[in-house]
């Protein structure tokens, strides 16, 4: 039985060296999913590393059946399916408060930053996910896709119509502030 207990410590390190190299990107991410609601963002991502640790410590076990090649990339692909999926159940009623709390160090641009996350926060959550995936993560159409289980095709499509949407809703405000 010490060969079980030596694999589970070496996968239960290996989580935990996964888990201190991708939590700050997967809460970058999931604050912009998440139109800056910090409290939810971090419910996202635990979400996301609790459904990674259960997985993680089954395929310690099954033979490599589920064999994870890229594990940062598996679990930011399932931290935006749980907020996809939690959109579909979330009341819509719920909305983020309007104050977010300033960080330390603001930059210049916190003004932009702040305009961009709330027009985010007033469009559906797919095309937030699309926007987030591809301008933020810098994905390609194709990594879209397969994160988002649609086809490349309705990737193209979602991210021209969301584009127009978040243009629609900065309006002028997006050149006064980029002016700045």
């Amino acid at each position: 039985m010490g060969w079980i207990r030596g694999g589970r410590e070496a996968k239960d390190a290996e989580f935990l060296e996964l888990v201190s190299s991708r939590t700050g990107h997967l809460y970058r991410s999931a604050c912009l999913l998440t139109s800056g609601d910090t409290h939810y963002a971090e419910d996202l991502v635990q979400e996301a590393l609790s459904r990674m640790y259960v997985l993680w410590r089954r395929s310690a076990f099954t033979g490599g059946r589920h064999r994870i090649d890229n594990p940062a990339a598996y679990t930011h692909t399932v931290m935006v399916r749980t907020f996809i999926a939690q959109q579909r159940r979330r009341s819509s009623g719920e909305r983020p408060t309007e104050a977010l709390p300033e960080p330390e160090g603001q930059d210049a641009d916190g003004s932009l930053r702040l305009t961009l996350l709330d027009a985010l926060g007033r469009m559906p959550a797919k095309d937030r996910a699309v926007l987030v995936l591809r301008y933020w993560e810098d994905r390609s159409v194709e990594e879209t896709a397969d994160v988002l289980r649609v086809s490349s095709g309705a990737v193209r499509t979602r991210t021209t119509r969301a584009l127009a949407r978040l243009r629609t809703l900065l309006g002028d405000s997006l050149a006064e502030l980029a002016a700045r």
